[in-house]
């Protein structure tokens, strides 16, 4: 079945007694080393996030100057994520993942080399750029997972390898709690990460496989580029991954600079966020199963506003217990967002399948071609959230000395994207004589439960 170098010739997970045999146990190897490697990748995409923590007024810059920082990076790791998603067929994704997690060092080891106080602001950016590339590492990943596993376990096993990644997140804010609490500095927290992207590209090399006939589908990335609901997700997934992914970042900046906390005092809270929000992501998913992904991404949409709306009162107010408990909130509900979002996709496209007239194998064949090159833009475009995130802090601390201000254009951003799921996915439109559109014309293109 394999060849030199670790590649698949031949792979059918759809297959039971294959899958029961042989393909099962091939797949969660690769599930549980491609996890590792994307769950280091996020670490280091939001290491600047961290580093930031730890860069006194010794170090000359402005709050403004911060969110620039992680601004850039966030940006960097979105567009990323376009070419990432198709380096795995071009490659392989055994390869892709050891030339994707060996990259990682270069991040690492320049932070390493210019961590110290006199380091001009433009040095900075330009080797926080670098860490940018830690966030393609999910988009390869997800792609490449999505190829070894059956139809019926794509979802436990993509919201397990996007999980496992996001965690990434709150690991980094965990180690960098334990450096400051040891008084350690900056180098010490790269220091400990820098063998463990090692580790992770040697058991890629060691234990992971790449499938052969995993092709490029360049004619589905142009239609699902083409249709409108791609465009549509993306705007959602803004407000969603983006949320989740920016206020990463910009949580401890605003707990250091609105709220006087210390880099201790404000690691000690800003993991339990990026922690809650990777862990209830797969919770969003079940109940998007459940209830559907539309109607769920609608009331998460009414609860991100109402938390965004406690956010304001707590930072009018000064009050950093409210603060913290809405932000932690906030949080959770972006990975519910995540979860359910991501379910919407395939949904969608399998009903315009059905319009289409399509039926049966032919129509989730449409589905599964177009939905997973829908997921890698939507993916890409939802990360740049996460630029608008920390866009909008600068500008308001900046002019308002405060968060406030950002925190009331995201709470308008939620209520659009409550506004668009209603409309486009939920809304029946009624024909006139009081007939529904449905009783129009067949085949129906209803989204009602996606």
């Amino acid at each position: 079945m394999t060849a030199g170098g670790r590649w698949i010739q031949q792979w059918d997970p759809e297959d039971e007694t294959f899958w029961k045999e042989t393909g099962e146990r091939i797949a969660k190897r690769n599930l549980w080393f491609s996890v590792l490697s994307e769950h280091i990748g996020f670490s280091i995409w939001t290491l600047w996030s961290v580093l930031v923590l730890f860069m006194g007024p010794e170090y000359g810059l402005t709050p403004a100057d911060k969110f620039l920082l992680t601004s850039l990076v966030t940006l960097v790791g979105a567009v990323v994520r376009v070419p990432y998603t198709f380096a795995v067929a071009i490659f392989g994704g055994r390869n892709w993942t050891v030339v994707s997690a060996g990259l990682l060092l270069v991040p690492t080891v320049a932070a390493f080399a210019v961590m110290e106080p006199g380091t001009s602001f433009t040095t900075f950016l330009w080797i926080g750029l670098l860490a940018g590339i830690g966030g393609g590492n999910f988009a390869s990943s997800m792609t490449n997972i999505n190829a070894f596993f059956p139809l019926r376990q794509k979802g436990w096993a993509l919201g397990l390898n996007a999980g496992g990644g996001n965690l990434g997140v709150a690991a980094i804010q965990l180690v960098a709690l334990a450096v400051i609490g040891a008084s350690g500095g900056p180098r010490v927290l790269l220091g400990i990460y820098i063998p463990l992207i090692v580790v992770a590209a040697v058991l890629a090399a060691l234990f992971m496989d790449s499938i052969e006939n995993v092709k490029n589908d360049t004619g589905a990335a142009r239609d699902a580029a083409k249709d409108a609901h791609t465009w549509i997700m993306s705007f959602l997934y803004i407000g969603t991954f983006g949320s989740f992914i920016g206020y990463s970042f910009a949580f401890g900046q605003v707990l250091t600079t609105q709220f006087g906390r210390t880099p201790l005092q404000a690691t000690y809270l800003t993991f339990m966020g990026p922690l809650l929000g990777s862990l209830v992501r797969p919770v969003g998913g079940r109940l998007a199963d459940r209830f559907g992904g539309a109607r769920i991404t609608l009331w998460n949409y009414v609860a991100m506003a109402a938390a965004t709306a406690v956010l304001v009162l707590a930072s009018t107010r000064k009050s950093l217990p409210l603060f913290v408990a809405a932000f932690v909130v906030l949080f959770s509900l972006t990975g519910i967002g995540n979860g359910s979002t991501f379910k919407m996709i395939p949904g969608i496209f399998q009903a315009k399948a059905a319009a289409k007239g399509l039926q049966g194998e032919a129509a989730a064949v449409h589905a599964r071609r177009l939905s997973g090159a829908s997921m890698g833009l939507i993916g890409a475009v939802g990360a740049l959230g996460g630029v608008g995130i920390n866009l909008a802090f600068r500008q308001s601390f900046l002019s308002y000395g405060s968060g406030t201000g950002a925190f009331v254009t995201f709470l308008a951003y939620y209520a659009v994207c409550f506004g668009v799921t209603w409309a486009v996915y939920l809304r029946r439109p009624v024909a006139r004589g009081g007939a529904t559109a449905a009783t129009e014309a067949k085949p129906q293109l209803s989204y009602a439960e996606v």
